[in-house]
């Protein structure tokens, strides 16, 4: 074999997958068809669980410093506000913060990351064909060369050339005309200024401002009106310095020094698997939904992270195949809840008819004006509530529960110093309790040397390198559960 891993495609997704592979001891090669790394923003809020996934990748480096911290959403019909909804810590237990960063540069911290571990991307490497057997997988590139690996996992976007050569469906609608989506500096400030996102429900569609590191701003606009198909940068800039005052009621905003721009409709689609044998699929390439509540990223370096210790044991010798399954198992309900959510709420913003706007801008708006409300988008969106307990590998009891997140508690290692749990899950499982010295070696048995153990209060738990709880209880409950997860 030339590698245990061959990773389709070089964004956040891949990057993170390469990320963890190599902490959890594989060999991996990325591949990309692009010439170089993209520079545009894109995708531009990371949740409090994107962020735990970076920390325990140790690839958070320093974009909370970097970063936005402007975690209000105002709208306003004109100059009136109607709705405001505070994003924040959950209060479930994370040391990492929501992000407002672009795509670039947490695939940039990503890379950094990767060639800490000895991993690079390969650019301009075009998968163009891909065969499969019983051992392995044989991936042709652009340029004649071959790859042969344990496995292949496509994390190449919504156009998927992994998905398409692998067979899997991708069936799905369209949800939406088209958006404008516009980076820029703007002269005059939204009436938060850069403290917060604002955007203003108006019947033509929908407009957002969020303020960007740099002084930049990100402006989204729907816009059902506008047919070019393949317009400009510039003629996409033009049409959203049009569109704002018009719909802000504020005529000294400018929009200038644009960085990008993009004009896109909003799509729902979902793999008919994550699996073909040894040829797998994350992020994008799996599933693709709306941008609203910036679950897109979120979700693609969940799957990145639950997949990775799976490849992990599988291919190390230390779990059988069918752990693999687990992962669709556990991943494609969530990306389904995801695609529903992100489908309503597109819908809310791009009502059209006079009783869908009524119904937006007089009910919605107040409802989500509400203090618990708020608190349950934070919660909702941050997606800390994950949960694999109705899962192959979760189970019932007392909470936490087989599948459950586990917090980022405080405990100690055994030589007293002070650590966070989540820190140690780098490639490694923990073993945390009062008196653990049996549970870590029936752990270590059956995991390897990939186990750390860890002393805090309460009872003792055997946690996922994901920060999921595998099991609790004796070393007899250990021993049950790891046989029966790892076959």
């Amino acid at each position: 074999m030339d590698t245990d891993v061959l990773v389709v495609g070089a964004g956040p997704v891949g990057l993170a997958l390469a990320c963890a592979l190599l902490q959890h001891g594989l060999t991996v090669r990325v591949v990309d068809k692009a010439a170089r790394p993209a520079t545009t923003s894109r995708a531009n809020f990371v949740h409090a669980r994107g962020s735990e996934v970076l920390d325990r990748l140790d690839a958070l480096g320093d974009l909370p410093q970097e970063s936005v911290r402007a975690m209000t959403i105002t709208t306003y019909a004109g100059n009136r506000p109607m709705m405001k909804i505070r994003f924040g810590d959950p209060g479930l237990g994370t040391a990492a913060p929501p992000m407002v960063i672009s795509q670039a540069r947490v695939e940039a911290t990503l890379r950094e990351r990767l060639a800490e571990l000895g991993g690079r991307p390969e650019w301009g490497s075009a998968l163009v064909e891909v065969e499969q057997d019983a051992d392995g997988v044989t991936a042709t590139l652009g340029d004649g060369r071959t790859v042969r690996a344990s496995w292949l996992v496509g994390c190449d976007g919504t156009g998927s050339t992994v998905r398409k050569l692998a067979g899997i469906g991708f069936p799905g609608v369209k949800i939406s005309e088209r958006f404008l989506l516009v980076d820029g500096r703007l002269d005059g400030d939204p009436p938060l200024g850069r403290s917060g996102t604002s955007g203003w429900a108006h019947p033509d569609g929908v407009l957002g401002a969020m303020p960007m590191p740099g002084d930049q701003w990100r402006l989204l606009a729907y816009d059902a009106t506008f047919r070019d198909d393949k317009p400009s940068q510039e003629e996409i800039a033009d049409r959203m310095r049009r569109i704002l005052p018009a719909r802000t009621g504020l005529t000294g905003l400018r929009l200038h020094d644009v960085t990008w721009a993009s004009l896109f409709s909003v799509h729902r689609r979902l793999a008919d698997t994550y699996r073909a044998g040894r040829i797998l699929l994350a992020g994008d390439a799996a599933h693709v939904h709306a941008p609203f509540g910036g679950q897109g990223m979120l979700t693609g370096l969940g799957d990145a992270e639950n997949l990775a210790w799976k490849l992990a044991l599988v291919t190390r010798g230390l779990a059988a195949e069918r752990l693999l399954d687990t992962y669709q198992a556990e991943r494609r309900p969530l990306a389904t809840a995801v695609l529903r959510g992100s489908s309503a709420a597109t819908k809310v913003n791009i009502a059209g008819s006079p009783f869908g706007r009524f119904l937006r801008d007089q009910v919605l708006m107040r409802v989500f004006s509400r203090p618990w409300i708020q608190r349950w988008t934070t919660y909702t969106t941050s997606q800390l509530w994950v949960s694999y307990r109705r899962g192959p590998l979760g189970g019932r009891g007392g909470k936490p529960r087989p599948g459950d997140r586990v917090g980022d508690l405080t405990c100690e290692r055994l030589d007293g110093s002070r650590t966070r749990l989540h820190a140690e899950l780098r490639g490694t499982w923990a073993v945390l309790g009062d008196d653990t010295e049996d549970h870590f070696e029936v752990a270590r048995r059956r995991l390897g040397d990939r186990v750390v153990r860890l002393r805090t209060a309460g009872p003792t738990l055997l946690v996922r390198p994901d920060g999921h709880l595998a099991c609790k209880g004796s070393p007899a409950d250990l021993a049950h559960w790891l046989g029966g997860a790892l076959g």
